[in-house]
């Protein structure tokens, strides 16, 4: 075989136009064998459109859709049903068959000329209900099971199939959470153990980064990111894309990134933190010594970042309760690698940085490590420490940072109140940060 039908589902500049808008434009994408890729993307982003095309329900304006290297539009019902299985978004049998009867369905483009089926075809029946835990309830009708259950099913009737590509839309929009996790569950370990490829178009970013090995993002017809979940999900696409202020969390156990969402971005023009591609402000402290700093700039408008902050600590609490995204270790820990990493990008896209306070040991002195690579790119605001009070617990190296960024043309702030005065009338601030209405 060439490369090209090693592909099972390859499309090149797929344009689809419903009327005078514009559903798919000029969308590339090849998936390879085995993989598991999840379409995602807000309602109306083209994923169903993406699907159907694939399918050859829809004619493109302009662009091919090619399944294992043949162009969907010459092949017939069955030979596209031998190389491609369909599960969609909803789905309501009219007639109460077994479940048994309804999985055979999916053996039509299997079956000889005029002929019933064999033996063979109910034994393939019958293990894609065991595939899907139904064996027990083969011979229940289709309309008398659960919805998870009939969703299951459908499934069922999809790998019964032996088609080597299987496209999803929406399998679990009307699941709920645990039907959800044991039907990509079973998709996903269906994947592994046969290398069927696998298309799923999901509403849930948190559920594409658990299951599937590639994310596709789709907005407005077109294709804005692509990639793993770790090279995916991320708070700036939730906010670029579905227009969500979210923290970026990875799981524990698995390492899986996932975003926990607070609120919806702010109005263009409504405050000085709405505006997307005006960086926020972001806050360095710990102990409790950012939470007045993150309260007033939060109430002020401004979109505000902090960390790195351990777990318990009073900071991120108040943080959390904000809605302001952060940079979090585990208790007690020093910052390692991966946090330090997710700190920087906090500090990258900071349009101002301020540094309160806070007593710095060895555990959190990247903290002040990553601000001095900062120096000369953003205004940055060192608020003043009070007097007689031990705060440098790394043996000089703290201050010694502090006095660098002295040097390097750092503010000084007195409190809250001077902060928000520096950063709403500061030289070097009004170009890159709103004023405060």
């Amino acid at each position: 075989m060439t490369p090209e039908t090693e592909v099972p589902l390859g499309l090149r500049s797929l344009t689809v136009r419903y009327a005078e808008r514009v559903a798919l434009q000029e969308v590339d994408l090849d998936v390879p064998r085995g993989q598991f890729l999840a379409l995602v993307g807000p309602n109306g982003s083209g994923k169903t459109t993406l699907l159907r095309a694939a399918l050859g329900f829809l004619t493109p304006d302009s662009g091919t859709v090619r399944l294992f290297g043949s162009d969907v539009r010459v092949l017939s019902i069955v030979e596209r049903a031998r190389r491609v299985a369909w599960v969609p978004q909803e789905e309501s049998p009219r007639d109460d068959v077994p479940l048994i009867d309804y999985v055979l369905y999916g053996r039509y483009a299997h079956l000889p000329w005029l002929q019933g089926e064999s033996s063979v075809d109910h034994d393939a029946a019958a293990r894609a209900l065991e595939a899907v835990g139904l064996a027990d309830r083969a011979a229940d009708g289709i309309l008398s099971v659960s919805g998870g259950e009939r969703q299951r099913a459908i499934l069922a009737r999809a790998l019964v199939q032996d088609a080597p590509l299987l496209l999803l839309d929406e399998p679990t929009s009307h699941l709920d959470i645990g039907h959800q996790l044991d039907l990509l569950g079973r998709v996903r370990e269906l994947s592994r153990a046969r290398g069927v490829t696998v298309v799923a178009a999901l509403h849930d970013l948190n559920l594409a980064a658990r299951f599937a090995d590639r994310i596709v993002v789709l907005s407005r017809g077109r294709r804005v990111a692509d990639g793993s979940p770790a090279e995916v999900i991320s708070e700036e696409l939730l906010a670029r894309v579905w227009g969500v202020v979210a923290d970026l969390r990875r799981d524990p156990r698995t390492g899986a990134p996932y975003l926990v969402p607070h609120h919806l971005v702010p109005p263009a023009g409504s405050s000085p933190g709405a505006l997307l591609g005006r960086g926020p402000v972001h806050v360095v402290g710990g102990g409790g010594s950012a939470s007045p700093y993150l309260r007033a700039l939060v109430e002020a408008g401004y979109r505000v970042t902090a960390g790195a902050l351990h777990l318990l600590d009073s900071d991120l609490e108040t943080a959390e309760s904000l809605g302001v995204p952060t940079a979090v270790e585990v208790p007690f820990a020093p910052i390692g690698s991966d946090v330090r990493q997710r700190l920087r990008t906090l500090l990258d896209a900071a349009a101002a940085i301020v540094v309160a306070p806070f007593p710095v040991g060895p555990s959190n002195l990247p903290n002040l490590e990553e601000v001095r690579h900062s120096l000369g790119r953003v205004p940055i605001l060192l608020v003043a420490r009070p007097g007689g009070v031990s705060w440098d617990f790394t043996g000089g190296r703290a201050e010694a940072i502090l006095e660098e960024l002295r040097r390097g043309g750092s503010r000084e702030a007195r409190d809250v109140r001077d902060v928000l005065d520096v950063l709403g009338t500061a030289e070097g601030t009004r170009a890159s940060l709103p004023a405060p209405q």
